[in-house]
């Protein structure tokens, strides 16, 4: 999974390195006895503002990957996500998304979606309270063997190829329209309702501290877009 979001990235212009403080991009600690270690990258390009991928490993068994490519508010484009938590039974969750900013999906991203061919996965689940965020297109289930899987790495490359083509098509617009404005607004508001993932800070909280995990999901996992009057992207 990881691979195809890498091989994915090379396609997209103006690709270039993103700074991360150096004790971020390669953290080690221990939960509940285990170690525990995570590694982050970091790109930038044309229409995006960060490309953030995130691997960790716990033990010997759980496995964490979560991806969010931030769009340049300058640009009609959606968030995409992805997650995926494996353990030695097999993936426990994975949900992929390109979640609108806007109120709606660009027609031609939502076209690029709905074109899609259905994948009969056998156990769907149910998005979390705070899930409002989410398009209408989103993918959430529990992979029930390996053929699953494959349609769901399959679906995530196929959700980032109406992405990447987005991103070549679509042009920025001022920094004071209205238009950039509201998508700024609509992306803080989705960073906010991601913080809500109170299980996501109770983990980090546990492995270091409160102080490190709050810096962590403000500063990395979903830091607010720059104020508009600073720049976007």
């Amino acid at each position: 999974m990881a691979e195809r979001i890498r091989s994915s990235w090379q396609v997209l212009p103006d690709l270039a390195p993103l700074e991360i403080a150096a004790d971020l991009e390669a953290i080690s600690g221990s939960l509940d006895g285990e170690a525990l270690f995570i590694r982050n990258e970091l790109r930038q390009c044309r229409g995006l503002r960060k490309l953030h991928l995130e691997t960790a490993r716990l033990g010997a068994g759980l496995q964490i990957l979560h991806c969010v490519l931030f769009p340049d508010p300058r640009f009609d484009l959606p968030v995409f996500g992805a997650d995926i938590v494996a353990g030695p039974a097999g993936v426990s969750a994975a949900i992929v998304d390109l979640s609108p900013v806007s109120g709606s999906l660009p027609e031609a991203i939502a076209s690029g979606l709905a074109a899609r061919s259905p994948r009969p996965y056998s156990q769907p689940r149910e998005l979390p309270p705070w899930g409002e965020i989410f398009s209408p297109y989103v993918r959430f289930v529990r992979p029930a063997n390996g053929e699953e899987e494959g349609w769901f790495v399959d679906e995530v490359a196929e959700v980032l190829h109406v992405l990447a083509e987005a991103i070549k098509a679509t042009e920025p617009q001022p920094l004071d329209h209205p238009a950039t404005v509201n998508r700024w607004q609509g992306q803080l508001r989705y960073c906010k309702q991601q913080k809500q993932n109170d299980k996501t800070r109770r983990v980090l909280e546990k492995a270091f501290n409160p102080e490190w995990a709050n810096r962590y999901i403000e500063e990395l996992l979903f830091d607010d877009p720059q104020p508009l009057a600073l720049g976007a992207g």
